[in-house]
Order: structure tokens, then C-alpha cells, then sequence
């Protein structure tokens, strides 16, 4: 762990092992701004003109992978968070503490830890209500992927008629969705959900057993790991998975249950990701079958 300066903002928080790299801002968010192969491409978008700054009055994407409350709601979930962080050292890592929420009251903390002998990240989201009274709400944990890669989700096991005859998986559908987009393939096997700079906002949200969901960019297979809570009530009519791209982006997005926070009470949702390298071109379902699923 080490000091370093990234985009413009200084005194970031770099987690390096032999093959990996983190990259946390402590000007602003947190933010992981930084996810990938040391000397190779960054996993996670970076917006232009939104790198290196603070102090807006507006709130900022910026890019990385950062922690908001769910369900969406302007303003409470598009609270600012332009300025600087607290920063703790942990074990084998940093937790980052932003400033109680002015709107919402909610206080954020991301534990975030790298493995030091492998490509492996874990990362806590937490969130306190430092409220007087009680307060429904989820952590909801995004990661803005950078441009020009596909998503890769897993559906359940594909089950005849004859053996089922009640349904076994709850999507959510947007005003603005749309399957006839040709970013989407929805296969019997995967989704695949492809980020275009020349398309707007898509989304689908997906009450998602499966445990994982990837993002490869070029040769690279990010991995996110998350839980689905049987019997929990979930954001968005039961999502624990989000996925929205536009222009500039495509964001792999996990829930944690939807709770009602009692004073001082908390909230934890954890994600594991793995970085892989090497991996072939995916267009089909057999592609993934044979180059993504071993890795996972």
C-alpha cells in the first residue's frame, strides 16, 4: 500500500500485489477509480473532464466503482459526494469513510481489501443510519466499466416444461428498456448486454441466483461475486442485479436486501471480484461456456 497520484487527484491510495492494482481517491467519493493488471488497461471507466476535480456543485460520475443507497431517489441517492474522505488502514487494505450524507443521513464505509498472493478483491459496503428515526434502505454497490466491453449473466439452468410448470426468475423492465436493441442477446444460457458508444440508456435488473456476472474488455474477465437472500425484500421489485449502459459506459450494479435501519443500526453487502487475462473472443454461448465459465 502506498501513496500515489492518479488523474490529476493526489494522495490516492494505491493496493498492489504482483500481478494486480487498486486505485482509491481520498479527494473524493471513495471512489475506486483504478481496477486492473499492473501496466495494462483500467477495467473501470474514467469520464473526461470529471478526473482530478472536486468541489462541484452537482453530483459526478466520474467513473470507478462506488456505494449508493437504494431505491433510487432524487436527491437522496444523487447526494454529493465531491469532497474528501476519511481513510483507515485494515488488513491487507483501507476502509474509506465518507461524510454522513446531509440529505439521507446515511454514513458509507467501503472496506476494501486485496489479496496478496492473488488477483482477488473483497469489498464491504456498509451503511449506518445516523438519523433520529428509522430509515428503509439498500447498499447499492456499482461498478462503471469502461467502454467497448460486453457483460456476461448467467441464467439458471434451462428446466422442460414438463419437469416445472411455475416460473423461477423475477426480471425488472424500465421505461426505457428495450430488447430489440442489438446490444442484448438473450440466450437460453447467458445474457450478454454489450456497452456501444453510439447507444443510449438500457437497463435490466434480475433477481440473480447465479452468484456472478463478468465483464470482458478485450482479452480481460472482471468478475463480481454477490449473494441472493432467499425470503429478503429487494430494491426494484426484488433485483439484486442491476446493469445499465449508455454512450459512455456500462455499469454491473449488486443489491443488498432492502432493511429498515433503526438508529445507528447497519447495513453490509459484500462483493468479490477476480481479474483473469487471456481470454478469447466470446460471441456465443458455447464461447462463454468454454472461455468464461472454467474461470468462474
Amino acid at each position: 500500500m502506498e501513496r500515489v497520484s492518479f488523474n490529476g487527484w493526489d494522495n490516492c491510495v494505491r493496493l498492489a500485489n504482483d500481478e494486480v492494482e487498486l486505485i482509491i481517491t481520498t479527494a473524493v467519493g471513495p471512489r475506486i477509480v483504478r481496477f486492473g493488471f499492473i501496466g495494462e488497461k483500467n477495467m473501470f471507466a474514467e469520464f473526461e473532464g470529471q478526473q482530478g476535480t472536486s468541489g462541484e456543485s452537482e453530483w459526478m460520475i466520474r467513473g470507478g466503482h462506488r456505494l449508493w443507497i437504494a431505491p433510487e431517489e432524487a436527491p437522496l441517492t444523487y447526494e454529493l459526494d465531491n469532497g474528501p474522505i476519511e481513510v483507515e488502514k485494515i488488513p491487507n487494505g483501507v476502509r474509506t469513510i465518507q461524510p454522513i450524507d446531509k440529505l439521507s443521513g446515511i454514513l458509507k464505509t467501503m472496506d476494501i481489501t486485496l489479496a496478496p498472493d492473488s488477483n482477488q478483491v473483497e469489498v464491504l459496503h456498509t451503511i449506518t443510519n445516523r438519523n433520529d428515526n428509522p430509515v428503509d434502505a439498500a447498499p447499492w454497490a456499482l461498478s462503471v466499466m469502461a467502454p467497448d466491453g460486453m457483460a456476461v449473466i448467467p441464467r439458471p439452468a434451462f428446466i422442460p416444461h414438463t419437469d416445472r410448470l411455475t416460473h423461477n426468475q423475477e426480471w425488472s423492465i424500465w421505461g426505457y428498456t428495450d430488447f430489440s436493441d442489438p446490444r442484448w442477446t438473450l440466450g437460453s444460457r447467458y445474457v450478454f448486454f454489450r456497452q456501444d458508444r453510439n447507444s443510449g440508456p438500457n437497463k435490466l435488473g434480475i433477481a440473480h441466483r447465479e452468484g456472478w456476472v463478468g465483464y470482458l474488455l478485450g482479452e480481460f474477465l472482471f468478475t463480481k461475486y454477490f449473494t441472493f437472500e432467499e425470503g429478503a425484500t429487494y430494491p426494484d421489485a426484488g433485483m439484486n442485479f442491476e446493469t445499465f449502459s449508455n454512450e459512455d459506459m456500462l455499469e454491473v450494479e449488486s443489491l443488498g436486501p432492502l432493511v429498515t435501519l433503526a438508529p445507528d443500526a447497519s447495513a453490509i453487502h459484500t462483493e468479490r471480484w477476480t481479474l483473469n487475462r487471456g481470454v478469447d473472443h466470446v460471441e456465443t454461448e458455447d464461447d462463454a461456456d468454454r472461455l468464461v465459465k472454467p474461470l468462474v
